[in-house]
């Protein structure tokens, strides 16, 4: 199956040329690049969160695969989703399924269906690709879309993830694809953000889980997040960093109704 884009022209420019554009400006070409177990990227327009995520992207070493993982805003498909096989076409080019990492993390996991209805129309996946194809178009994708709200969920799918990666033959990056607090004040966002990246940055998936709840941070990828964790954790991570936070009233100058944007890489 050839997935085609579903925001090209909304999210992001349909021209190859202007997206390329778009996302050069987002990319720092000097930054120090490291090896990491995953990173936490947004998934919002390019114009309010292309620069978070690009400064993410340019912090690290590709991998042969990265195992996309994120929310289903859609609620089509199975509760945890995956494509297994195909390509996702996007402007400005292709990225091939590894289908072998693919089909051993549906073997080996008890809630992962296969199911490319739940990709159809999803974004949270899609607006990442952008930024690796401005690298390389050789690297393979697994995408992984959830709904629901199940530590267990989380926990299952992460060590699952992280048992096919222990024994991969190649490097494999998870990438956790989220959008922070939404439509709240800038002060409210950032104090609020600050309770769930915290967790993140203490390697703890079942902070983060219990924090979103408690405080009621509308973070639309907890689940991607904690799930990544939950890998990251039991791949022996050792440490996280916040890259870059920042919220949509930075670009567009409303700081009473803002959407937060953060991006952290774990190794």
């Amino acid at each position: 199956m050839k997935r085609k884009p579903a925001v090209s022209g909304q999210f992001y420019p349909s021209s190859p040329s202007k997206l390329t554009e778009q996302v050069r400006g987002f990319i720092q070409e000097t930054a120090v690049k490291d090896s990491v177990i995953g990173i936490v990227s947004p998934h919002a327009g390019l114009m309010y969160s292309g620069a978070v995520a690009g400064a993410v992207f340019s912090r690290i070493k590709f991998p042969h695969t990265f195992i996309l993982v994120g929310p289903n805003h859609t609620g089509l498909g199975s509760p945890v989703s995956i494509m297994s096989s195909g390509e996702w076409q996007m402007p400005t080019g292709e990225l091939k399924i590894d289908s072998d990492i693919a089909e051993k993390i549906i073997k080996r996991s008890c809630v992962m269906e296969e199911d490319a209805r739940a990709h159809t129309a999803e974004h949270s996946i899609e607006v990442q690709l952008p930024f690796i194809l401005y690298y390389s178009s050789d690297v393979r994708i697994v995408p992984i879309v959830m709904m629901g709200e199940s530590l267990e969920t989380c926990r299952e799918v992460g060590g699952t993830l992280a048992d096919v990666i222990k024994e991969a033959e190649y490097p494999v990056t998870i990438v956790a694809s989220s959008d922070m607090s939404h439509y709240v004040s800038d002060p409210a966002a950032r104090s609020k953000d600050k309770k769930a990246t915290d967790m993140v940055l203490a390697l703890d998936p079942e902070g983060l889980y219990s924090a979103v709840g408690k405080e009621g941070i509308t973070m639309c990828g907890f689940m991607p997040v904690t799930t990544m964790l939950f890998a990251a954790r039991k791949l022996g991570a050792q440490k996280a960093e916040l890259v870059k936070y920042m919220t949509s009233g930075e670009v567009s100058g409303d700081y009473d109704y803002v959407v937060g944007y953060a991006g952290m890489i774990i190794r």
